[in-house]
């Protein structure tokens, strides 16, 4: 059975907790899930979890720029927190836009930061 990422909802924000590493499919399926679960619950912040994570691939470090992007389109922002300085590193090394991308040392960090970040954008659309 694949693996599938839990997707929470707290307040305003979808938090998505990453607990192993994905393969391709994965990261796909849970990029779709995070659009139908903005779509379904209004949602303005996405909080995307990734302190497990100790490496990453471009094709993940592509996933969740264009899913920022995506997000954005759809009137929401996204953080991630947790990042691993390995990640982090080849996150640059990819050469990938990460320009939507915003990130928090840790989960409370993010919420706080998605928090005040919708606040200055207009607030909740609820």
């Amino acid at each position: 059975m694949p693996y599938s990422v839990p997707i929470l909802t707290i307040r305003d924000i979808l938090v998505v907790p990453i607990q192993v590493d994905m393969d391709d499919s994965t990261v796909s399926r849970l990029q779709n899930d995070i659009l139908q679960k903005l779509d379904m619950t209004g949602a303005r912040g996405v909080l995307i979890d990734i302190s497990v994570l100790t490496m990453v691939d471009s094709y993940f470090g592509r996933m969740l720029a264009d899913t920022a992007r995506m997000a954005g389109l759809m009137d929401a922002r996204l953080v991630i927190t947790g990042m691993q300085p390995a990640v982090a590193i080849t996150l640059v090394e990819l050469g990938l836009q990460l320009d939507n991308l915003h990130s928090a040392l840790d989960l409370e960090s993010g919420i706080s930061l998605l928090e005040m970040i919708i606040e200055r954008d207009g607030g909740s659309r609820r």
